[in-house]
């Protein structure tokens, strides 16, 4: 039971520090592959990770033109 409990907490884990990746994939952001190397290079560095998730979520500059 431990095991199960440990692969779970293990993926929930994964998932966590890769969620600015995952959002780039989803909204189909032109620079996703830039995003995932950020993400999985410099997300360790919490400031890495936050850089990467703003980078996700922001609208892109060429909006509405």
């Amino acid at each position: 039971m431990e095991a199960l409990l440990l692969v779970f907490l293990i993926l929930a884990g994964i998932a966590i520090y890769f969620i600015p990746t995952i959002i780039a994939f989803v909204r189909g952001r032109i620079n996703k592959g830039a995003i995932l190397c950020m993400n999985l290079f410099l997300g360790w560095s919490f400031i890495g990770w936050v850089v990467a998730l703003i980078w996700a979520v922001k609208e892109p500059d060429n909006v509405g033109k």
